[in-house]
């Protein structure tokens, strides 16, 4: 099981749109995968779900097939976590659908953190639980991959997710709130990781657990406009500046002798802004790539529609090179 999370503390980067659409593709290149919405306002299981589904998913009282029904055990001290109901999207898309209780995990997360340096078996459980959880659905529908996604913050639910992930793909958009983002992440994610390898000195036996290994795997550039076929100046600016910040602060290193904008090599797509599609595929519960004349995707829409396939293949294909994930 190969865990990518999909992480920026700034919101409005087109993160939760960037995994539905990911997901989608490799499902279509033949990959098994897993989305699982682990932020607390549940906006993937929105794009993927009608109402209909949502009300059976979310009844009154208990909501045992979301993930809040995974961790309530713990919630409750009651247990560990529950059997993951895994949703089924496609033959090879399944989702652990999201729920807007899970922010009540977050005081359970943070009291568990120090006691796991004292080697509390209670607290590594409720810590790990999330990626128990992935790891259970991923065996269940013999996935090949998680693809993660979570809320714009640094809090306890996302210090858990992210020590679950192998790999984390920082979504960006050109302007000065992505890049003081940038400076952020990654003093902390390599504090998370040491703190972690730290309390892992003191782990129990027999309980499967991450390595928390959080590997930078590069960032996309999302929801740039397109004037004569390059981004405006003002967004060009941003983004010649993105590659210095991101190796200083995200990798850690000095940043010399670097290559422009999109030629960075850690920069894994610049992706369109497709402007008034994304409206019509949220109305037809698809990704923008699969739309169809039915769907009101006619004329220039169509060659955007292809051009969006392109766009997420390319991309697809460059994270499962970076990731070390194989493709069919």
């Amino acid at each position: 099981m190969k865990t990518i999370v999909f992480f920026n503390n700034k919101g409005g980067v087109g993160k939760t749109s960037l995994v539905y659409h990911l997901s989608w593709m490799y499902a279509d290149l033949g990959i098994s995968v897993v989305a699982c919405d682990l932020d607390p306002q549940a906006n993937l299981s929105a794009m993927c779900l009608d109402e209909d589904r949502f009300e059976e998913l979310w009844p009154e009282g208990e909501h045992r097939q979301t993930i809040l029904g995974c961790i309530q055990p713990i919630l409750d001290g009651t247990g560990d976590i529950a059997s993951p109901h895994v949703e089924e999207l496609d033959d090879n898309l399944a989702l652990i659908v999201g729920d807007l209780g899970l922010s009540l995990y977050e005081d359970r997360l943070s009291d568990a953190w120090p006691r796991c340096h004292d080697g509390d078996q209670a607290a590594f459980r409720a810590t790990s639980a999330f990626y128990r959880i992935m790891l259970q659905a991923a065996e269940a529908r013999e996935a090949e991959l998680v693809l993660i996604d979570i809320g714009p913050n640094l809090g306890a639910i996302n210090r858990a997710v992210l020590i679950a992930g192998e790999h984390v793909v920082v979504p960006l958009t050109p302007d000065l709130f992505s890049i003081q983002g940038l400076k952020n992440l990654g003093p902390t994610f390599r504090r998370w990781s040491l703190e972690w390898s730290d309390r892992l000195k003191r782990r129990p036996e027999g309980l499967p657990l991450p390595q928390g290994t959080m590997h930078p795997a590069g960032y996309v550039i999302h929801q740039h406009r397109i004037r004569l076929s390059r981004p405006t100046k003002a967004f060009d600016r941003w983004v010649s500046r993105i590659p210095g910040v991101y190796r200083r602060f995200v990798l850690d290193e000095e940043p010399v002798s670097l290559l422009p904008g999109t030629q960075d090599p850690f920069c894994l797509s610049l992706i369109k802004h497709y402007q008034s599609l994304m409206p019509m595929a949220m109305e037809a519960r698809k990704p923008i790539f699969k739309l169809l004349p039915a769907d009101g995707a006619i004329g220039a829409h169509m060659d955007a529609v292809l051009s969006c396939r392109k766009d997420f293949e390319d991309l697809a294909r460059r994270i499962a090179q970076t990731c070390g994930i194989p493709l069919p």
